[in-house]
């Protein structure tokens, strides 16, 4: 049986098939227009969705939690750093799915920093990017990246220094 959520892709898609074709009706050049449009973005988006898909696909392979918590523990120095930010990077589904396992983390001794510093980097989207590239242009892509990642290590300590004083 097909749930409410599955089947919401399939009325967008229908939705938006039907709304080209209704402009299609009224004006041909201008619903042309639109198909060549959405098919030069889809082509330059192309090569970037492959390169995330293969991604993800060799970091879910290869990256299990168990490795994770042998380096990010109290010593784990930049290294912990490091895993944490690719971590939140790469990480997808819904934000608490990802909270028992970042408690169960936090339980064998993963710090609260790196927790954080996880968290804080769920912000940079992966798949994302080219559209952020394409609407705002490399520059300020590159840029909020880079802040995101660089606050997300300030957040991270922050967070940290602040439990400790709390305890």
């Amino acid at each position: 049986m097909t749930s409410e959520k599955s089947r919401a892709g399939w009325y967008f898609l229908i939705t938006v098939v039907l709304l080209y074709l209704l402009v299609f009706t009224f004006s041909p050049e201008t619903g042309s227009n639109a198909v060549l449009f959405t098919g030069s973005i889809f082509v330059q988006l192309i090569p970037m969705i492959l390169l995330i898909i293969g991604l993800t696909a060799l970091m879910n392979y290869y990256v299990k939690p168990k490795t994770l918590v042998n380096h990010m523990g109290k010593g784990s120095g930049i290294k912990g750093w490091i895993i944490a930010t690719a971590s939140g990077i790469i990480s997808t589904g819904p934000i608490y799915m990802w909270y028992p396992l970042l408690s169960e983390l936090k339980n064998h001794g993963v710090r609260n920093a790196l927790i954080a510093s996880f968290l804080y980097n769920r912000a940079v989207k992966i798949p994302l990017l080219p559209l952020l590239v394409f609407y705002f242009g490399v520059k300020y892509a590159m840029v909020l990246t880079i802040v995101t990642v660089s606050l997300s290590i300030i957040a991270g300590w922050l967070t940290e220094k602040i439990i400790e004083v709390i305890k």
